[in-house]
C-alpha cells in the first residue's frame, strides 16, 4: 500500500546518503510540541509595540520592544549593556558579541562578565557580525535559541544552553524560580528581577519581523533538537532546469521567477515531526545491552525491523540478538508522504500496469498556495526516485477572495462558506456561527457589522454547479478571484435558463425523439438553422481551444452566450411561430412545412444536447439530470455511435464532428439582421411607436413590432441613432410620457456616478485597491456616463421634436 511506498522511499534516500539525521536548530511549534518546515513559517511584521494573542495565554502578549539590560564585567568595576528583543532567554546565553572595531568596546575584548542569575561567566567576543548601529552595538549570544548566534557559537567554539522546553516553558536549568514558567510569563519575571537588580537599562518601540507558525499561530521558538534532514540542494536544481529547459511548464508563467527563487534558496529539508498521528520513521537505534561505554547515537534504517536487524548486525559487526532496536517515535512531515503521490498511489515501488500507463501525468491542477510545499516538492522525489518528472505541466488556479479583492478574515467578517453559498444560509445563522468562534469582542462587532452590511437577507441557494461555473468564469488566470455571491446567484439563473430550455425542448420533441437524424444525417433548410448550427460549431470551437489553453473562463463565456443570446434569445424565438402554426390546406405546402418543422425540431435537439455536454464539466448534477430526461436516438448512419446512457460517458463534442454546419457568411450577414432587430428595439423602446413597418419574418418576431419596410436608396447616408423622430411618428402623449421616463431615469444614474467618481479620489485609492478592482470601476463609471450621455441626447431630440 501507499505506507509501504513512503518507507521505500525513505530507506532508498537514506541508502543514498540524501536522509541524515543531525542536530540542529528547528522551528518549533510549542503549541504543536513539533518541528515545522521552514516554509510553513509566517512573517508578522511588527512596526513598534504590538499586543498579540498567542496560544495557551489568557493574555495578549507585548512583542516590537527592545529591552536593554546590564552585564558587569567580572573582577573590575564597569559593565557591558547589551540590547535583546527576548530577554526570556538570557538564561542560556553563553556569550557577549561585540564588532572588532566598535571603538566602545576595546577595552573589553577578551573580559568576562559574570551572568547576575547563574554562577558561571560569559566571556565577550568578537565577531564581524554584530552590527555596531543596532541597539547598544553588543549582542548577547544564545545559540540553543537563535539561528544567528547558532552559527556564530560555531566560529568560536561556544556551547550551547538550552532553557525552554518543547511545551513552551521553561527548563529546570533555569533555577526554581523559573521552572516550569511559560516562556512570555517569564519574560516578565526575568524584567522584574533585573529591575531589583538596578541592571535594567530601558526598553523602546522596535520594529521586527515576529516568526509564526502558520498553521497554529504560535509564536516559532528555534529549538536545538537531532531531527531527520533531507538534502534538497541537487535535487531544487534538477528542479530548477526542468522549467528552463522546458521540460516542465507552469501555467501561468509568471510563477516561474518564484519557482526559482524558492528552489535556488533552498536549505535541507527537516522531515521528521513530533506528532501521533502520520508515517512513521522507519529507522531505529542501535544499543548493545550490558555495554558500560557511554554509548553515542547510533541509527540504522530498513522496510522492517528484521532487515535493520540484519543491517545493524552487519554493519557493527555482531550477531543479529546481540543488539537491540527501538524504532524512532517520530513521524514523517505529511508533505513527504504527499511528495510520493504521482506515483505511489500507483502502485510503485511495484512495476504495475497503473504506473506504467499513467505516469508520468500529463497535467497537475492546484493552487500557487502550495507550488513548494507540495509541487516541488513532488517534482524532486519524483526525479530522483523514479528517473522521471512526475507531471508535464502545472495548471495553478485563482485564490479566492472577497469581492473587494480583501483576503478573507474571521476578523473582517467577510469569510464565504462555500457550502453557505451552496446550500444558502441566513443572516442569523451567519451571525452565530461568528458569536460561537473565539473573535475578541472588538473584532467580533466588527465581523457582524460586517456581515450586516454584506449579506443583509443571508445567502440564497445557489447549488453546487452555480458555484463551480461562477468560479471557472473569472477570466484572470493565476490571479486572485474577487468572489461576489451576485455573480454565482447570476450563474444560478442561468441555470434555471438551462432547465426551462430542456423543459421546452421536451415539450416540442413529444414522442417523436427517437425520429431525429444524427449529428452527422442533420441537414440544417432554413437560414435560421443555417446559422444556429454554425453558431453552434464556432462554439465548440472555441470550447476546445480555451481547454487547450486552461482558459476556462472562455470556455464557460462561450457555451454561456450559446445558450442564452443564440439559442434562446434568437433560434427558440424564431421557431416557435414554426412549431406552433397550423397546417395549411394545400399538401404541397403542408408536407413543406412538416418538412421544416421536423428540420427544426433536429436542430433544436441537436442545439440542446451538444452544449449539455460543453457544460457536463462545470454543471455535471444538472446536465446529468438533464441528459436523462432527454429522449436520446439510437445509433445511427454516418459513423455515429449510440449515444451513452449516462452523460459522464458520452464523448466530449469535437469540432470536427460539426464541421459540415459551418458556414460563416450565414453567421456573417445575421449580423446585419440582429443589428436591424436591436434598432428596431430600440426605436420603439424610445418613441413608445405602436406599428412599425414589417421586414421579414425573423425581424417581425424578434422585434416583437407589426410591420417594416426598409428602403435605402443609393447614397443615403445612415441616420444617427440619436436623431429624432420624424413631426408626426408619435402622439404629444407619447414624447411626454418618454421624456418623463428619461428625467427619472437620469436622476437616478447622476447620484450614482458622482458616488464612483468620489471613491476613485480617495486618498490612498491606488495604492490600496487592486489594480483588477480598479479597472472595474473604471468601466462601470465609463457605461454610466455612456448612458447618461445618451439619454441627454435623446432628451434633446425629444425636445426638438415636441417644438
Amino acid at each position: 500500500g501507499f505506507s509501504d511506498a513512503v518507507t521505500e522511499a525513505f530507506v532508498r534516500l537514506c541508502d543514498s546518503g540524501l536522509i541524515y539525521r543531525s542536530e540542529r536548530l528547528v522551528n518549533w511549534s510549542c503549541s504543536l510540541e513539533s518541528a515545522i518546515s521552514d516554509i510553513e513559517v509566517e512573517s508578522q511584521e511588527l512596526s513598534g509595540r504590538t499586543l498579540l494573542s498567542v496560544p495557551g495565554y489568557d493574555r495578549k502578549v507585548e512583542f516590537g520592544t527592545m529591552v536593554t539590560f546590564a552585564y558587569p564585567l567580572d573582577g573590575q568595576d564597569g559593565e557591558v549593556a547589551v540590547s535583546t528583543t527576548r530577554p526570556e532567554t538570557m538564561m542560556g546565553d553563553v556569550a557577549i558579541a561585540v564588532h572588532p572595531d566598535d571603538p566602545r568596546y576595546q577595552a573589553v575584548h577578551g573580559k568576562q562578565c559574570r551572568h547576575p542569575f547563574a554562577d558561571r561567566l560569559i566571556p565577550i567576543v568578537t565577531d564581524t557580525m554584530v552590527d555596531m548601529q543596532l541597539g547598544t552595538g553588543a549582542v548577547k549570544v544564545t545559540p540553543a535559541h537563535d539561528h544567528v548566534d547558532f552559527q556564530l557559537s560555531r566560529r568560536h567554539s561556544l556551547p550551547c544552553l538550552t532553557v525552554i522546553a518543547g511545551d513552551g516553558t521553561m527548563a529546570p536549568s533555569c533555577g526554581q524560580w523559573l521552572e516550569g514558567v511559560k516562556r512570555f510569563d517569564a519574560r516578565e519575571k526575568v524584567l522584574e528581577a533585573l529591575a531589583e537588580k538596578k541592571l535594567l537599562r530601558g526598553k523602546k518601540d522596535h520594529a521586527m519581523s515576529l516568526p509564526k507558525c502558520s498553521r497554529s499561530g504560535d509564536v516559532i521558538e528555534p529549538l536545538l533538537k537531532k531531527q531527520w534532514f533531507l538534502r534538497c540542494e541537487d535535487m531544487a536544481s534538477r528542479a530548477i532546469q526542468a522549467v528552463e529547459d522546458g521540460q516542465l511548464e507552469i501555467i501561468p508563467h509568471l510563477h516561474t521567477k518564484t519557482w526559482k527563487n524558492w528552489l535556488s534558496n533552498i536549505s535541507d529539508w527537516c522531515i521528521s515531526r513530533q506528532l501521533w498521528w502520520g508515517h512513521r520513521i522507519p529507522a531505529y537505534q542501535v544499543a548493545f545491552p550490558g555495554s558500560s561505554a557511554n554509548q553515542e547515537e547510533r541509527w540504522v534504517w530498513g522496510r522492517s525491523e528484521q532487515e535493520a536487524r540484519d543491517r545493524a548486525a552487519s554493519q557493527y559487526g555482531v550477531a543479529p540478538d546481540a543488539l537491540t532496536l527501538t524504532q524512532d517515535p517520530d513521524v514523517l512531515d505529511t508533505w513527504f508522504s504527499s511528495a510520493l503521490f504521482p506515483f505511489a498511489m500507483l502502485g510503485w515501488p511495484q512495476k504495475t500496469v497503473d504506473l506504467q500507463q499513467f505516469y508520468p501525468n500529463s497535467v497537475l491542477e492546484t493552487g500557487s498556495d502550495i507550488l513548494f510545499f507540495w509541487v516541488a516538492r513532488m517534482v524532486m522525489l519524483g526525479t530522483e526516485l523514479t528517473g522521471q518528472l512526475p507531471f508535464k505541466q502545472v495548471l495553478l488556479h485563482s485564490l479566492v477572495r472577497d469581492k473587494h479583492g480583501r483576503k478573507m478574515s474571521k476578523s473582517l467578517g467577510n469569510v464565504v462558506d462555500p457550502l453557505d453559498v451552496i446550500s444558502g444560509v441566513s443572516l442569523e445563522r451567519l451571525q452565530e456561527k461568528v458569536t460561537a468562534g473565539n473573535l475578541d469582542p472588538r473584532e467580533r462587532a466588527v465581523s457582524l457589522e460586517a456581515q450586516r452590511k454584506e449579506f443583509p437577507k443571508g445567502i440564497p441557494e445557489c447549488g453546487t454547479d452555480a458555484l463551480r461555473f461562477a468560479l471557472c468564469s473569472y477570466r484572470a488566470q493565476g490571479e486572485d478571484i474577487s468572489l461576489s455571491v451576485s455573480q454565482v446567484l447570476s450563474s444560478r439563473h442561468f441555470c434555471n435558463k438551462i432547465w426551462q430550455t430542456v423543459r421546452f425542448t421536451l415539450g416540442v420533441l413529444g414522442d417523436g425523439a427517437r425520429e431525429l437524424d444524427t449529428l452527422a444525417e442533420t441537414r440544417p433548410l432554413s437560414s435560421m438553422d443555417r446559422w444556429v448550427c454554425s453558431r453552434l460549431y464556432s462554439t465548440v470551437l472555441q470550447c476546445e481551444r480555451g481547454l487547450e489553453a486552461y482558459e476556462l473562463s472562455s470556455v464557460t463565456a462561450a457555451i454561456y452566450t450559446f445558450w442564452v443570446h443564440s439559442l434562446c434569445d434568437v433560434y427558440i424565438e424564431c421557431i416557435k411561430p414554426l412549431l406552433t402554426q397550423q397546417d395549411l390546406d394545400s399538401s404541397s405546402m403542408a408536407d413543406h412545412m412538416a418538412s421544416e418543422r421536423q428540420a427544426a425540431r433536429t436542430v433544436l435537439y441537436h442545439c440542446v444536447t451538444v452544449p449539455l455536454a460543453l457544460l457536463a464539466p462545470f454543471m455535471p448534477y444538472l446536465t446529468e439530470e438533464l441528459w436523462q430526461r432527454l429522449y436520446l436516438p439510437p445509433a445511427g448512419a454516418g459513423g455515429q455511435s449510440a449515444a451513452h446512457s449516462s452523460l459522464c460517458l458520452q464523448p466530449f463534442p469535437r469540432s470536427s464532428e460539426l464541421a459540415h454546419w459551418h458556414a460563416p457568411e450565414e453567421e456573417t450577414d445575421f449580423l446585419l439582421i440582429q443589428e436591424v432587430v436591436r434598432v428596431a428595439r430600440s426605436l420603439r423602446a424610445q418613441c413608445g411607436g405602436r406599428t412599425l413597418l414589417r421586414y421579414q419574418p425573423a425581424v417581425h418576431t424578434l422585434s416583437r413590432i407589426s410591420t417594416l419596410h426598409i428602403h435605402c436608396p443609393q447614397g443615403t447616408p445612415s441616420l444617427p441613432s440619436t436623431a429624432p423622430p420624424p413631426k408626426g411618428s408619435t402622439s404629444g402623449g407619447d414624447v411626454d410620457r418618454r421624456i418623463l421616463q428619461l428625467s427619472r431615469r437620469k436622476e437616478k444614474l447622476l447620484p450614482k456616478r458622482t458616488e464612483w467618481i468620489s471613491r476613485t479620489q480617495a486618498p490612498g485609492y491606488l495604492e490600496k485597491v487592486p489594480e483588477h478592482v480598479r479597472q472595474e470601476m473604471d468601466n462601470k463609471i465609463c457605461a454610466l456616463e455612456n448612458e447618461v450621455k445618451n439619454i441627454e441626447e435623446q432628451l434633446s431630440a425629444l425636445d426638438q421634436h415636441k417644438a
